[in-house]
């Protein structure tokens, strides 16, 4: 598969593992949610390395443990956010800054997408600022602390694509064993820490795993998509998934999307045809 269909996949792959992992923190403790589905996570990836190949590299493990911790500092700082109740700040905030930062830091370092690959970026970046927009608007101006926060956040999501983009390719899936490794220890030590359980409640478990089996595989595109293309491409395409956890939230769940969202959805097609035409 090229990285353009790669990345697309893996968008809607990480979109749907993040409506599941929405519907399970309706029913369980968030730092049990991300910390179980995690471990999810890394059973998956315990059973694609042989298939994946590679070796335990150093500088793979370095790398996807680096990855790893900055991800989970992110989810927790973003999480921190949405509990201040100023989602449709946070949200848009913390999408845009995860796109833009592997974007910069792909064109700094040498990469030259094509003016319409370039124009697939931009029309991007406006899908995931209006389909990450809350349907009722902020009502009041963002506070300067989760505001902080959501850039925090989306930095470290950036952060993290670009960490696994820099390990070695020959190392095959030891770099996102690592990663979910690292991310694992950090949470539950977090919990462990502030006296968090991290004991699901009953029926929260197979939706949980489910959200963490889907964010791995959707890791592994990502990876895959990676190796073969550009950065600045592959993160814009990748930070394209909250249009499909707004199309699951739709027809599963019965919610109403605001014009602009739709409007959104339509821009985040629209760059993926710019893009895989490029």
């Amino acid at each position: 598969m090229t990285a353009v269909a790669l990345a697309a996949a893996c968008a809607v792959i990480f979109g749907t593992a993040d409506f599941l992992g929405g519907v399970a923190t309706r029913r369980s403790r968030v730092l049990a949610v991300v910390t179980l589905s995690q471990v999810g996570g890394l059973l998956l990836i315990s059973l694609l390395i042989p298939v994946l190949g590679g070796s335990p590299d150093p500088r793979a493990l370095l790398w996807g443990a680096a990855a790893g911790v900055t991800g989970a500092v992110a989810i927790v700082l973003f999480y921190r956010g949405l509990a201040a109740g100023m989602m449709s700040v946070i949200a848009p905030t913390t999408a845009t800054t995860a796109m833009a930062v592997p974007v910069i830091y792909g064109l700094v370092s040498g990469e030259r997408p094509s003016v319409g690959a370039l124009a697939g970026v931009v029309l991007g970046l406006l899908a995931v600022v209006l389909v990450s927009r809350s349907p009722n608007g902020a009502k009041a101006g963002p506070r300067l602390g989760p505001l902080l926060g959501a850039l925090a956040s989306g930095a470290g999501f950036g952060g993290f694509f670009i960490l696994l983009k820099l390990a070695p390719a020959e190392s095959g899936g030891w770099s996102l064993f690592a990663a979910r490794f690292a991310s694992i220890l950090l949470v539950a030590s977090l919990a462990l820490a502030t006296g968090r359980t991290l004991r699901p409640t009953p029926g929260s478990m197979p939706v949980t795993l489910a959200a963490g089996l889907l964010d791995m595989a959707a890791n592994v595109l990502y990876l895959l998509a990676a190796q073969r293309g550009m950065l600045t491409l592959v993160a814009v395409l990748v930070s394209l998934y909250p249009a499909s956890t707004l199309l699951l939230a739709r027809y599963v769940l019965g919610e109403r999307l605001s014009p602009m969202q739709i409007t959104g959805v339509g821009f985040a097609l629209g760059a993926i045809a710019l893009i895989a035409g490029s």
